[in-house]
């Protein structure tokens, strides 16, 4: 994986001088029981370090956002009638086994806790891939979780309506365990302040498919975007590592589309993780994902162990 250049568009911090713009309301804490809720399947970050990193982003956001809504009452001013502010859009985005939903699930618990007391709505992208059936008739189940595998006229249409204040959205959900979309099965999102949205490929826009080059794309919605980045070896070692906890634990459900790899010697699993890796996860990062992050108004980049061992925010 190419390294970071960022000469001219970003800020470059340590954790150290980032944890320096620390929040200003003691009503933002963060405890060991809210951070052990947040942590997803084998990530690892301490409180010392979520607070280090995650007050100051949530404080960043809180401005961000204020900013915003200010704009929106110049517009009520000048069009001079009310103006129903839409939802502030955060997406979340970062190769497979990055840490994406710590960060998104972190940043939920804390913007909830801001002063306003905003409504505050968590998605992932992943209902909106289509369904295991579809990608098998049209021969690309080999790659899921690439744009072509999103039925993204539907996710535009939820984003559409989010933003125009529609209530009670259905957003369709995903089962990790069964690797389908759960038929029939929905979250409800109904008029949020804040929405964060998680997932690889939200940071694409019109110039990653010039045969369409004037349509809209996710990416337009988005408030502030936070690319998740590492480098692609210890991406490697954190889906290996994830791929033999659940080879121990959910690959053991009959109902788990892994199933079968349930008993499978540690080595051949370490080798099928590696393929798997290899033929879809790594073509996906290098193609699709990894070319957005430059878009991002915020990248955190992680070390080895998943600690931040840098923040660079846009100029």
């Amino acid at each position: 994986m190419d390294k970071l250049d960022f000469t001219s568009p970003f800020f470059k911090f340590t954790p150290e001088v980032w944890a320096t713009f620390a929040h200003s309301s003691n009503r933002l804490q963060l405890t060991q029981e809210q951070l052990k809720d947040c942590l997803a399947f084998n990530d690892r970050i301490t409180l010392e370090a979520a607070r280090t990193i995650y007050l100051p982003l949530s404080r960043l956001l809180y401005l961000y956002e204020r900013s915003r809504h200010n704009r929106a009452r110049v517009i009520t001013q000048f069009l001079g009638k009310d103006f129903e502010t839409s939802p502030f859009i955060i997406s979340i985005s970062g190769s497979v086994s990055v840490g994406k939903t710590t960060t998104a699930k972190l940043l939920y618990s804390l913007i909830k806790a801001w002063p306003t007391a905003p409504k505050v709505s968590l998605i992932t992208t992943d209902g909106y891939l289509y369904p295991n059936k579809i990608l098998e008739e049209r021969g690309i189940m080999n790659q899921k979780g690439f744009p072509i595998s999103y039925d993204v006229k539907r996710l535009m249409k939820f984003l559409i309506d989010v933003k125009d204040g529609v209530p009670n959205l259905k957003v369709p959900q995903y089962s990790h365990l069964t690797y389908d979309v759960i038929p029939d099965a929905y979250t409800m999102v109904d008029r949020p302040d804040i929405l964060i949205i998680e997932g690889v490929n939200v940071l694409q826009n019109g110039a990653d498919y010039p045969q369409v080059r004037n349509r809209i794309f996710i990416s337009d919605f988005i408030d502030f975007a936070i690319y998740v980045d590492a480098q692609e070896q210890y991406l490697i070692n954190w889906y290996i590592e994830r791929f033999l906890k659940l080879r121990e634990s959910t690959f053991d459900d009959p109902k788990s589309y892994f199933h079968r790899y349930a008993h499978m010697p540690e080595q051949e699993a370490i080798q099928l993780a590696r393929i798997i890796w290899q033929s879809v996860n790594h073509q996906n990062l290098i193609e699709n994902i990894l070319p957005c992050r430059n878009r991002a108004h915020l990248i955190l980049q992680k070390g080895p162990d998943h600690s931040i061992e840098y923040v660079y925010l846009r100029k």
